[in-house]
This record gives C-alpha cells, sequence and structure tokens, in this order.
C-alpha cells in the first residue's frame, strides 16, 4: 500500500471510529465544544459526599442531566442548586441505597422523569475499620465493609442494569483502591471488599455485555483531600506509630509520581470512562493510581 494511500486508510478510519457528535464537532472548529457526557442521563450515588460531589460536578461540567442520590436532604439540595445554578440540571433525592425497593422506586422516577439512564455510579461509604491486623479483628468488624459493598454495588447496579436493557446500552461504574490487588498490612476488609467489587464487575460485564452495557472500575491509589481516607491514613500512621503527613509520604513513595491522585482526577477518569470516547472498555479497570500499581 502506497503511504499516501495509507495515509487516507488511516484518517478515514478514524473518522469512522469516532462517535457521531464528535464528527460534527470537527466540522465546525468555531463551534462550542459539546461536554464528553452531553445527552447522557447520570444516577450518582453518595453523590453529595466528598467523592460523589467531585463525580457530580465532572459530569454536571460534561453536559450530563443528574440524578443525585443521597441519604442527607439537605447537602444534596445545597450541591444540586450550586450546580443549577451553573446551568447544569441536577436532581436530588433522598435514597437508601441499601435498601433495594427505595433504588428501584428512585429509578422508575428517573425514567418517567428523563426517559432514559445512561450512567449508574455508586460512591457511597461502605465504612469498615482498618489499623489492627486481622487476628485481632471480630468477625463482624471484617465483614462490614464487605457485606455493605456486596449489597449497594449489586442492588445498584441490576437495578441500572434492568432499564438500560431496554435501551440496549448503558455504562456502571465503581471505585475502588489499589488495596483490591496490592494488599497492605491492617487495611482490615476494606482491601477484600474492593477486590469483590472487581471481581463483580467483572462477572456483571461477561452478562451484560451482549446488551450493549458496559462495566467499568476505576481503582484509585486513594485521594488525600477527600475525608475517609484523609481518617484512615491517620488510622495506619497511628498504628504504624508514625505522624499522619509521614505515613502519607511513605504512600506517595510508592508512586512513580510520588503522589496521591486528587478527587478531580478521579472525576476526570470517571467521565472519560462513562463517555462514548471509551465505548470498547468493559470488564476493565482503569489504574488511577498515580503509578502505585505498574498494569
Amino acid at each position: 500500500m502506497e503511504a499516501a494511500s495509507r495515509r487516507e486508510f488511516l484518517a478515514t478510519g478514524a473518522v469512522a471510529a469516532l462517535p457521531f457528535s464528535a464528527r460534527a464537532a470537527q466540522g465546525n472548529a468555531n463551534a462550542p465544544r459539546a461536554g464528553l457526557l452531553e445527552g447522557k442521563v447520570a444516577v450518582v450515588y453518595g453523590a453529595a459526599g466528598a467523592m460523589g460531589s467531585a463525580i457530580s460536578r465532572a459530569f454536571a461540567h460534561e453536559g450530563a442531566r443528574l440524578f443525585m442520590a443521597g441519604r442527607t436532604r439537605a447537602t444534596l439540595d445545597d450541591l444540586a442548586a450550586e450546580l443549577n445554578r451553573g446551568g447544569a440540571v441536577a436532581n436530588p433525592a433522598v435514597v437508601d441505597a441499601m435498601d433495594r425497593a427505595a433504588v428501584e422506586k428512585h429509578l422508575e422516577a428517573v425514567m418517567n422523569s428523563a426517559g432514559r439512564l445512561d450512567i449508574s455510579f455508586n460512591l457511597i461509604g461502605i465504612g469498615g475499620e482498618q489499623g489492627q491486623p486481622l487476628t485481632r479483628m471480630a468477625s463482624q468488624t471484617f465483614e462490614a465493609p464487605i457485606t455493605n459493598a456486596m449489597r449497594t454495588q449489586f442492588i445498584t447496579a441490576t437495578a441500572a442494569a434492568r432499564h438500560m436493557e431496554k435501551l440496549g446500552a448503558g455504562v456502571i461504574l465503581a471505585l475502588t483502591a489499589q488495596v483490591a490487588r496490592k494488599p497492605y498490612v491492617a487495611s482490615g476488609g476494606f482491601g477484600v471488599a474492593c477486590a469483590a467489587i472487581e471481581g463483580l464487575w467483572r462477572q456483571l460485564a461477561v452478562e451484560l455485555g451482549p446488551g450493549g452495557i458496559r462495566l467499568v472500575t476505576l481503582r484509585s491509589a486513594g485521594s488525600s483531600d477527600a475525608p475517609g481516607v484523609s481518617a484512615a491514613i491517620a488510622e495506619h500512621a497511628r498504628a504504624a506509630g508514625v505522624s499522619r503527613e509521614v505515613f502519607e509520604a511513605r504512600i506517595a513513595e510508592k508512586t512513580m509520581l510520588r503522589r496521591m491522585p486528587k478527587m478531580a482526577e478521579i472525576a476526570n477518569a470517571a467521565v472519560l470512562a462513562a463517555s462514548d470516547r471509551a465505548s470498547a472498555l468493559t470488564a476493565a479497570v482503569l489504574n488511577a493510581t498515580c503509578g502505585e500499581i505498574a498494569d
């Protein structure tokens, strides 16, 4: 194949691989950029929490219509008001993501209002005690984060999938941590819970893939600007007999970028994973550990 012909072939193939919205944007360089999630309907559980807020803001910035679910009305309303003032469409609702009936009732309301569901992301806290070895931990304490994670992720993912199957498309996201793959001393049941979420996502991906539904996990090294992560670092620091700053520096030193990822960086990765630009990704774990783990 001549060089010119190869270039023409590759250029034609690249255009064909782009979603229609991207092709349209290429055709008018002066047109305002459409958000990566423009026209998408997203449900975020734990939407007003630390990580949930970062995700909600990123999704709204990229054009998604948001249905924000959580347990605390005041914080949900405050975040929704902020996003709506900025031109987004955000709808808050009090929903217990551990309650299957409550989740299904909320999704019915979403479908009645928006007519579709494109993205589901469960970011509620799963609890769990860290800072002591398993041999000193009560079984209930060890089991708590695993049980909580499996219950809520199974409920919200399968409920979302039943609606997405009607449309033949959708993306279901999950957030885990590096301890899903790289065990840490004194991480309790949290690392096991993260590994269980990733296993559940693989199983759902193989079952839901023929229906056009993608399952993607974001694996973080923990964001030190998230209150829950900060508290866990403090627990580990106490167990190790060092200051919080020293322990956080030890974590950062293990990464290739010599730092932990910020919540906004995880949110940016979530936007990409949820968008049509990642349409070939499923049963995938996006490594957002700043290089603590090498894939």
